[in-house]
């Protein structure tokens, strides 16, 4: 699924700059540069997969889950460095404008929109997880890219009119530049370990303390180790240590049904010994 999508999109990609460049058209570059990024994010995806399905090793314990956010903070910067470029060439453009041809850049702005259709639906058909649902806000957006280019071409067809092609370039710069923040901003806050998105500590310490046994919970920590694996630790304050076993099955199981986290560490400890006493305000 994402390597079929992946080849479409990078394939029109190269289509969409040859073209562009041939007919003299910013806004198609601009376009097929919006393309290449949304063939990063699915090449990312493809690529996160991959490394995921790695078996842990004694020097990397977690696994290779987070190859995806390094590989991530490089996209996001090239993208930045691209919307710069991209810019910089729109605003010469209005001080030298240049011929364009109006219907090269319609044909192949609609071609374009009709394979970013295809590639939309190849992904909304597959699996539903993060690093898919980032590569269908990048499709989205080049949806509206290409809608974009189209315009250009109508536009400069029907009056003539060029600036109207750097003017739109710089919009689908802006669409670019959203995408590159919002992917450097996540990745950051994976590497930050920051708590995941959708996610609320206090309705996660609320649903361990609503467990049989659980009188208190202390030291609660969530993280994200990747885009598909939420980790969590916490001591645990009980009564008897001997029913533990059960409190641990209940708690574990209402962690992954009620917040999908399956990786929790707990650590029990009991209320004359342990958090109630030393830390009496973590474990109401």
């Amino acid at each position: 699924m994402l390597i079929a999508a992946l080849c479409l999109t990078l394939g029109f990609a190269g289509v969409e700059l040859v073209a562009g460049l041939w007919a003299g058209s910013l806004a198609l570059v601009a376009d097929a540069g919006h393309m290449l990024t949304d063939s990063s994010a699915l090449g990312l995806a493809a690529f996160a997969a991959w490394m995921a399905a790695r078996p842990a090793s004694k020097r990397r314990t977690w696994g290779y889950g987070r190859a995806e956010v390094i590989a991530a903070l490089v996209n996001g910067a090239v993208m930045l460095l691209l919307v710069g470029s991209i810019v910089w060439h729109a605003l010469e453009r209005f001080q030298q404008p240049r011929e364009i041809s109006g219907a090269t850049v319609m044909g192949v702005a609609l071609v374009g929109l009709m394979v970013n259709l295809l590639v939309f639906r190849v992904l909304s058909r597959g699996e539903r997880n993060l690093n898919v649902r980032g590569a269908l806000l990048h499709v989205l957006g080049d949806l509206l890219g290409s809608v974009a280019a189209l315009a250009s071409g109508v536009v400069i067809m029907a009056t003539g009119w060029t600036p109207i092609d750097p003017i739109l370039s710089i919009l689908i710069c802006a669409l670019i530049l959203v995408a590159a923040v919002r992917l450097l901003i996540d990745s950051a806050h994976v590497v930050m370990e920051g708590m995941p998105a959708g996610l609320d500590i206090d309705k996660v310490h609320s649903t361990m303390t609503a467990v049989d046994g659980v009188q208190g919970i202390h030291d609660l920590h969530v993280w994200q180790v990747s885009s598909n694996r939420v980790a969590l630790s916490a001591h645990v304050v009980v009564a008897d240590l001997g029913e533990w076993p059960g409190t641990l099955a209940a708690l574990n199981r209402a962690l992954l049904e009620r917040h999908e986290i399956d990786h929790p560490t707990l650590q029990p400890e009991l209320s004359e010994a342990g958090g109630c006493v030393h830390q009496p305000e973590a474990c109401r």
